[in-house]
């Protein structure tokens, strides 16, 4: 490790003048710590912002509202989010270890930084690490990298199972600074890398979240999370699939399905979602339309496998949950 500043806010005020003196944010640590570690970020000062009264989970008749400091493992046994957003439960508690979804908070995991092995090299050449050093990543070992919103620049996946989830039911990132609350839609929240590949995300500095928040809608109840991946445990994702589905009277009233680590951002399929909307559920709308998402995809040298995969992965996530109660 190196010298840095560390502080605890006791309030939000004094969490946002750190902030806005250009602190780094830290709760859990679980990404932010190794990456100190590992020297590949280096920040000058660290304000621990466990004290702020964010971690409420309030589940009301119209959204769901999750304070960004409550810990992975509190909103995945959550039990009305277990019941209203088996999605979310099943994202999360597919993701990292027990022990690490104990620690690790909301906000943290939304703003975790990618894992592809270049980033976290510091001797590899990386955009996102150093601006203009270049990708070396496209040339290099890419199997488990985009196929889907990269650029010349970067072709990293964004790392979190949360936010696939997340991206799937149109959840907001509630962001707050000295002017107030910004709310932000999570679809634009996530930046794909195009020129500005360390710019991953669309907070200003010094923000900070406060609130993750979530529409109540009827397709949320039968949702699920699929996950595909080298291991069955402690391990990203290869392709992973958000789907949620309202079903009546033997027609698919809405549909809504977002696939992860196949995008630099959690990537939403809305040419799947109009195929479905309105049909008769059956194998064979889940596979005609299943095959429509992969489209767009650019697979690198090492991950062509990726653009099969991302289909079968949809079609069998729509299958399971249109067969649930």
């Amino acid at each position: 490790m190196y010298p840095f500043q560390f502080s605890r806010a006791a309030d939000e005020s004094a969490a946002l003048d750190a902030g806005a003196a250009g602190a780094r944010y830290i709760a859990g640590g679980t990404t932010l710590v190794d990456l100190m570690r590992e020297t590949v970020e280096r920040p000058e000062a660290l304000v621990d912002i466990n004290a702020l009264p964010y971690r409420d989970i309030d589940l009301n008749p119209t959204r769901l509202r999750v304070g960004s400091l409550a810990r992975m493992s509190e909103l995945a046994a959550h039990p009305g989010v277990r019941q209203q957003f088996p999605v979310i439960s099943q994202a999360l508690e597919l993701s990292a270890s027990a022990q690490l979804r104990n620690m690790a908070s909301i906000g943290g995991n939304l703003m975790q930084r990618p894992r592809c092995l270049y980033f976290r090299d510091v001797s590899a050449a990386c955009n996102r690490r150093e601006p203009g050093s270049g990708c070396a990543a496209i040339d290099g070992y890419n199997r488990t990298l985009a196929i889907f919103g990269a650029s010349d620049q970067c072709v990293a996946t964004h790392p979190s199972d949360l936010a696939v989830a997340l991206t799937a039911l149109d959840a907001m990132v509630i962001a707050r600074d000295r002017d107030g609350d910004h709310p932000i839609r999570i679809a634009d929240f996530f930046r794909k890398p195009g020129n500005t590949p360390n710019e991953e995300h669309d907070l200003r500095p010094g923000q900070l979240i406060v609130a993750v928040e979530v529409p109540v809608r009827p397709e949320a109840r039968r949702s699920g999370y699929l996950k595909v991946r080298d291991r069955q445990s402690y391990e990203f994702a290869l392709c992973s699939a958000a789907v949620a589905m309202d079903i009546a009277g033997g027609t698919v009233r809405s549909t809504r399905v977002a696939v992860g680590g196949v995008g630099t951002v959690p990537w939403r399929l809305p040419a799947v979602e109009r195929a479905i909307t309105g049909r008769t559920p059956g194998p064979e709308l889940w596979r005609s339309a299943s095959a429509l998402a992969a489209d767009g995809a650019k697979p690198l040298s090492d991950n062509e496998f990726k653009v099969e995969m991302v289909k079968r992965t949809v079609e069998r996530q729509l299958t399971i949950v249109a067969a649930l109660l």
